[in-house]
Order: C-alpha cells, then sequence, then structure tokens
C-alpha cells in the first residue's frame, strides 16, 4: 500500500543508483509542503523539491497538450499549414511585433539588473526574420504525416510502413525566444508541444504566445493547447515537466549542469530526450592545412556566441609559427568586427609560441556585468579544454600547440563535449582518418557555424545533441520537426483464405 509523501524529516536516508544514500538535509525539509513532489535523481543523488504550485503548472499545460494531440487527428494538414502562415503573417505584423519587442526590453533589463548574459536574449531583426522564414519553411514543408515509407506484399495481404504522430514533445530552454518558431514545428506531424522558459525570457514568451502564437492557432482551426507555454519561472516546473509519463520526447535546450539534470530526470520517467549540454566547436590545423583557409574559417566561426562558434583551436607543432600569427590575426579581426578586443586562453607548454606583445597586456572585456580589465591571454590546463567560453561582446577562444594529429584527435575525444569539431587539411585521406577516428556528430573541413537545422537542412531545429552522453540511436544529432514521429504498421486483407 502506498502512501501520500506529508512530511520530510531531517537526516531521513534516500537510497538512490540501486548502492548509494544520500540524506534529507534540514533546509529540505523545513521547505517541504504536503502536496510538494520529491525527485530523487540519479545520478548525482540530488534531492528535487518541487512545489505543488509548479508541478500544477507543468501538470496544467500537459493535460492541455494531451487534449490538443488528440484533436489534432482530425485536423487536415492544410489547417496546419495554414498556421505556421498565419503565425508568420502575425510576426511580420509592426503592431505585433512592437508588444513582443516591448516585453523583450523589459526582459533584457530585468535580466540585466540581475548582472545576467543577455547575449541570446535579444529578439532582434535577425531573430525576427529567422523566425519568419522557419515558419514558412514548415508551411511549404511537406506533410509527412501518414506518408507510407515500406510495404511488404504477401500473398492475399500487406503490410504498410506509416509515419505517424509521436505524441507530447516538452521543451526546456533558457532565453532565446526563436524556440518557440522551432518548437511550433512538430506540429508539421501531427505532435504537441509543452515549453517551458527560462525567467529571464518569459515575458517575451508570453507575448509571442499572446499576440501571435494563440491567434494564429485559433484563426487555423488548431486546438488551443496545440502549443502550450507553462507559466512559471521557477526550474522545478521544468523537472515536473520533465518526470510526467505523458511525454514521448523531452528536449532540453541550454547549458552545464542543468541539461544533463533534465535528461536524466527524463530518462528516469522512461521519456526520449535530445539534450545539448554543453557546446563550443574544435578547430584544428593540420600539418597539411591551407593557410589562407584557416584563417578565413577561425574569422568566420567567431562572429557571434552560440553553441557552434568556434571555442578551441589546435595547431600541430610543425606549422605554429607560420599558422600561429595567422589565428591571432584572425581572432582580432573577429573582435574588431564588434568594435571590441579579443581573449585568449593558452593551454600550459604552449605559452613560448606567443608573440611578446600578446604574453603581459591586457584588454577590455565586455562581460554580463559591464566590462572588465583582463589579461589578454591567459593560462589554461589541459583538463580545462572542455571549457565553453560564453562570451557577450568580446571574442574569446582556448588554443593549443599539439605534436600531431592523433594528439588532436585523442585531445578532442577526452575533453571535447564531442559537439563539432573542424580539421584544416589539402590531404583527402588525413581528412577520411580524421572523420573515422573523431567522436563527433557533426564534423567538417571549414567553419563551425555551419551547425544549424535551419542553415544547413533549411529546416528549423527543435535541439542540438552532442555525444556526451553517447551517440544517438538511428537518428541524427540535428533534430527537427519532421524528425519527430513514429511507425504504425497498416495490415490490409483481400484473400479471407488467408491463415496462420
Amino acid at each position: 500500500m502506498s502512501l501520500a509523501l506529508e512530511r520530510l524529516v531531517a537526516g531521513t536516508p534516500i537510497p538512490f543508483a540501486g548502492n548509494r544514500v544520500t540524506v534529507v538535509s534540514p533546509e529540505l525539509a523545513a521547505r517541504f509542503q504536503p502536496g510538494d513532489h520529491l525527485l530523487v535523481e540519479q545520478v548525482s543523488g540530488e534531492l528535487l523539491l518541487i512545489p505543488v504550485a509548479d508541478q500544477q503548472a507543468a501538470a496544467v499545460a500537459i493535460e492541455r497538450a494531451a487534449a490538443a494531440f488528440t484533436a489534432l487527428s482530425t485536423v487536415s494538414d492544410e489547417a496546419i499549414s495554414q498556421f505556421f502562415d498565419l503565425f508568420a503573417q502575425r510576426l511580420e505584423t509592426p503592431q505585433c511585433w512592437a508588444n513582443i519587442a516591448s516585453a523583450n526590453l523589459a526582459d533584457i533589463e530585468r535580466a540585466k539588473a540581475r548582472g545576467r548574459s543577455t547575449t541570446r536574449l535579444l529578439a532582434d531583426e535577425r531573430m525576427r526574420n529567422d523566425m519568419i522564414a522557419g515558419l514558412r519553411a514548415w508551411r511549404d514543408a511537406a506533410p509527412t504525416r501518414g506518408k507510407v515509407i515500406s510495404s511488404v506484399e504477401h500473398d492475399g495481404w500487406k503490410i504498410e510502413q506509416v509515419v505517424s504522430p509521436l505524441g507530447i514533445v516538452a521543451f526546456v530552454f533558457e532565453g532565446r525566444p526563436n524556440v518557440f518558431a522551432d518548437a511550433a514545428g512538430v506540429l508539421r506531424t501531427g505532435n504537441t508541444a509543452v515549453l517551458r522558459i527560462g525567467s529571464d525570457a518569459l515575458g517575451t514568451a508570453q507575448a509571442i504566445v499572446t499576440h501571435a502564437l494563440n491567434p494564429a492557432l485559433a484563426a487555423a482551426g488548431l486546438p488551443a493547447g496545440a502549443v502550450s507555454l507553462v507559466e512559471s519561472v521557477n526550474h522545478a516546473a521544468g523537472w515536473a515537466m520533465f518526470a510526467d509519463r505523458r511525454l514521448s520526447l523531452a528536449v532540453a535546450r541550454g547549458s552545464g549542469r542543468a541539461v544533463s539534470q533534465l535528461g536524466s530526470i527524463a530518462q528516469q520517467a522512461g521519456t526520449a530526450v535530445s539534450l545539448h549540454g554543453t557546446g563550443g566547436a574544435w578547430l584544428i590545423a593540420d600539418r597539411a592545412a591551407d593557410a589562407t583557409r584557416f584563417a578565413a574559417v577561425v574569422r568566420n566561426s567567431l562572429d557571434r556566441k552560440v553553441c557552434n562558434t568556434l571555442n578551441v583551436c589546435l595547431i600541430q607543432r610543425e606549422r605554429a609559427v607560420e599558422l600561429l600569427p595567422l589565428f591571432l590575426g584572425a581572432l582580432q579581426q573577429a573582435g574588431i568586427a564588434r568594435g571590441q578586443g579579443c581573449k585568449l586562453h593558452i593551454v600550459e607548454g604552449s605559452e613560448g609560441y606567443l608573440p611578446a606583445e600578446w604574453q603581459n597586456a591586457t584588454v577590455e572585456v565586455y562581460r554580463a556585468e559591464g566590462y572588465q580589465t583582463e589579461a589578454l591571454a591567459e593560462a589554461l590546463a589541459e583538463a580545462d579544454l572542455g571549457r565553453e567560453w560564453e562570451w557577450e561582446e568580446t571574442p574569446e577562444v582556448s588554443l593549443m600547440i599539439v605534436d600531431d594529429l592523433d594528439q588532436a584527435i585523442a585531445l578532442f575525444n577526452r575533453h571535447s563535449p564531442q559537439f563539432t569539431v573542424s580539421l584544416i587539411s589539402e590531404d583527402a585521406q588525413v581528412q577520411e582518418r580524421f572523420y573515422n577516428a573523431v567522436n563527433a556528430p557533426f564534423v567538417g573541413n571549414g567553419i563551425t557555424r555551419w551547425v544549424d537545422g535551419q542553415y544547413a537542412l533549411n529546416k528549423p531545429e527543435l535541439g542540438l545533441s552532442n555525444w556526451e552522453s553517447g551517440r544517438l540511436f538511428a537518428r541524427s544529432a540535428i533534430l527537427s520537426g519532421d524528425g519527430v514521429f513514429t511507425v504504425r504498421s497498416r495490415m490490409t486483407q483481400v484473400d479471407l483464405t488467408v491463415k496462420r
């Protein structure tokens, strides 16, 4: 017989992961109220308290999405296409966007007042245009719901494999309002979406829902809960959402521990996940690197800070004298293009290759809290190569001089988030060997910034996955709306004498 948890007692041991124990703290015991939920994260043993209000906020949104999923089965593909077009039209309307921009400005001011990063929070014209283009891409995409992907003919009967909707897709993302347009793509295959956005961007998200999303759903005749926003600023609402077994897929977009924690919660519930917690692209200059290509790739991979921005550069020792000045020049040019300086982290043991003017210089670095005077080049331990530099306006990268390509590959496989890497080499055999040896879902020979669903595949991405937690089963690390489906089997019998 199971009983409801009414209170927590400090010091109570809680088993997790089969043979480990964590303990209820006095602070957690004092916070717990009847009706609250307690989750045990099975990787770390962290005890997560979900207040009843956050549990309810998540439950209400998921219930609306569940009802909408049932209703979508009767909605035509033409109506779904119309929704995408109407959503895009609303974003194009000056008054609608003015309302969203006003809410976004208020979000940015609140974030700045708290010393928070606003790099990805700004809903500018570029983001607006990308959202509109993404929505219109979904409008024009060929419907795949009900598509027969294979057929097996038997004597008197046949089996068809049919693309079908998966269910409810949950998203947790931090401060990028354009995720609304990306997430709406799951409707293309008849799924519904539930979103929880970080507190920094909640006002912007609410404005998008009020002034663009909900009016488009209503005008197209789609159920109101087809895309739902969890009305809570608390992380606990995201925990509650990902712990709900009604989800078919959980997508976490953000950084660091928060994403891996959410993934662990979803996996405990038996829900498939798409996670991207650590970004930062790597670039390797081979002994057969073309110097002009190398310099251009460095410069064009540092235009702004997102997950696929160049973060670590490895240069082979025998080319260092030639290529290092090109690297430093390209880094400086990337800063100048933004009206800024630049920041270098150089792995211990590689400092001797730096010009004298870099070794003791300082630079004004723009951080979330404002400009700070820092060393232009700082020493970095090799073990810290995996750190992603979340810069605001001042380009920031790590650099190491390596002995050969084998060392570079080993460093990437050991320290990187196993996300994206480019090799600059004119040797085709080396490129092939590199591709087979490096453990990354995204491998190239040029700019790192290509890793983006809309840019690379002409499809708005729902999420990018790295391979920190292992390779993905039967799918690309770019998840898009038309990639969220299941396959049903449909049997058609024409000969009534058929029997086993």
